[in-house]
Formats: C-alpha cells, sequence, structure tokens
C-alpha cells in the first residue's frame, strides 16, 4: 500500500494509490485525510459571484474511492493523519483564508464553508 498527496480539483488529499494508468494520466485514489478544502463556487470562474451555479464544494469523504490526475500524485512520507482531525483543520484554514475578504465571493464562500461545518458535524 503506498501511501501519496493528490489533488482532486481545488482540493488536495492524503491517501492510498490504488491504480495507476499512465497512458490516460490519471489513477485510482482512496481518501485517507484532507490536506486542503476545496474552494467554494466556479470551477472555471474562480473568484467570481456571478455565475450560473455558485457551489457548495464538499471535501471528499472518508474511503471515497476517484480518480485523480497522475500528475497530482506525489509521495507522502510523514505520520497519517486522522481523517475527521484533517478535515476540521482544512476546514478551519478555507474558513480563515475567506473570513477578512469582504468581497461577495468571500462571503458566499464562508456562508457555504459555515454551513458544511455544520454537515459534517465537527
Amino acid at each position: 500500500m503506498e501511501i501519496v498527496r493528490a489533488k482532486y480539483k481545488t482540493g488536495r488529499y492524503i491517501g492510498k494509490l490504488i491504480e495507476m494508468k499512465e497512458e490516460e494520466n490519471r489513477a485510482l485514489f482512496q481518501v485517507l485525510a484532507v490536506e486542503t478544502h476545496p474552494q467554494q463556487g466556479d470551477l472555471h470562474q474562480p473568484k467570481q459571484i456571478d455565475v450560473p451555479l455558485f457551489h457548495q464544494r464538499k471535501a471528499l469523504a472518508y474511503l471515497e474511492k476517484t480518480w485523480v490526475p497522475s500528475s497530482t500524485v506525489k509521495p507522502y512520507n510523514g505520520d497519517l493523519p486522522d481523517y475527521k482531525q484533517s478535515l476540521e483543520l482544512a476546514l478551519n484554514a478555507a474558513k480563515d483564508k475567506v473570513r477578512n475578504d469582504h468581497s461577495q465571493w468571500g462571503q458566499a464562500s464562508l456562508q457555504l464553508l459555515d454551513e458544511l461545518e455544520h454537515e459534517y458535524r465537527l
């Protein structure tokens, strides 16, 4: 079992590398911890509020499997953090980033992150 870091959209995770498909530039990854919580809003129009749908983006769940770009898979050598603790730290870091952003995007992001905090039961 190889423990790695990988990115999925705007989030970064620690988990197990299950399978590599180099010819397709993708890897099957199983989440064990969260390093960076996904950014809220539209991925194609970052930090914009006037978009057709301002997405609430949840972190990938514990043991969730997903395909990630193989170019984002990097070795991980540290201690494996607890999923729930890592989720709480990542969520708090994301909230800290937008808390002082008084733009409409920052305030909308903070509201969505507050909702996620309750949904995650942290």
